[in-house]
């Protein structure tokens, strides 16, 4: 991590140790485990605007650490919730994704990672910056040690059109499909004849990290939100066991993205 983030970091210990508690004790008291703020405090995984504002809420510093980490995102180039989740993606073991408008961003060609961006909300500069910032995030299922990505989609997603871009869709369904034949990469469809399910109330991640833990990204229209709150991931990883039995078997899914695409053609 960059200095400035060594300085927040830095500021985090000795506000604790100031206090006279250890990691362990400190956890107890914001909600988190003792490894866990080792974790923050060593840089093994970012601070996250949750922990900040437990922090602050449990030893009433009057906002003290939000301000920091907020001040922190604005020397990045990237959102700092958007930095803060590259940071678990790259450290994680196990992705699980539900999506139910588009396909995930490290399973989307270039051309559809531009059209999920079109509309006019973006200049052309940034829709450069962040087309070239997901193809990168994609490098993590090429490396030699890649995370077991598990993905459930809403079967729309591949039914969507996209107007005025001919042959997108059957590029990027050939895609998905190339991808799911990686060990390393599932990909599970709700069908439409599912009906309502609770899966529509919102996409999420759950990351899993090498030390068991886990954290989630949940996003909306205007930003996004990194959880780690162990009773608030507990509560996305039901929602996750609810979504996943309605989606077909990885096989049969397969087949599904593959019979799509040919009716792209």
């Amino acid at each position: 991590m960059g200095t400035a983030t060594d300085y927040v970091l830095e500021e985090l210990r000795l506000f604790r140790t100031g206090l006279g508690l250890s990691q362990e004790d400190f956890g107890k008291g914001i909600g988190y485990s003792g490894s866990h703020v080792s974790s923050v405090e060593t840089g093994g995984r970012a601070p996250t605007r949750e922990f900040m504002r437990a922090v602050d809420g449990c030893h009433e510093t009057g906002g003290r650490f939000q301000r920091m980490l907020e001040r922190l995102g604005r020397l990045d180039a990237e959102p700092a919730w958007l930095r803060e989740w590259i940071e678990f993606e790259r450290e994680a073991t196990t992705l699980r994704w539900f999506e139910m408008t588009y396909v995930p961003g490290l399973l989307q060609t270039e051309r559809y990672a531009r059209a999920t961006l079109a509309g006019g909300r973006f200049a052309a500069e940034d829709v450069d910056r962040i087309v070239a910032s997901r193809l990168e995030r994609q490098a993590i299922l090429r490396r030699e040690r890649p995370p077991q990505l598990i993905c459930v989609i809403d079967e729309a997603v591949l039914r969507r059109p996209v107007l005025d871009q001919p042959g997108l869709m059957i590029e990027q369904c050939e895609h998905l499909a190339r991808l799911t034949a990686e060990e390393h990469v599932q990909v599970h469809v709700v069908p439409t004849d599912a009906g309502m399910y609770l899966g529509l109330g919102g996409q999420f991640i759950i990351a899993e990290m090498p030390d068991g833990e886990r954290v989630a990204y949940a996003d909306n229209q205007l930003t996004a939100q990194i959880v780690d709150a162990p009773t608030d991931v507990a509560s996305l990883a039901r929602t996750w066991e609810i979504v996943r039995n309605e989606a077909l078997p990885r096989r049969q899914s397969i087949e599904l993205i593959e019979e799509v695409a040919k009716s792209w053609t």
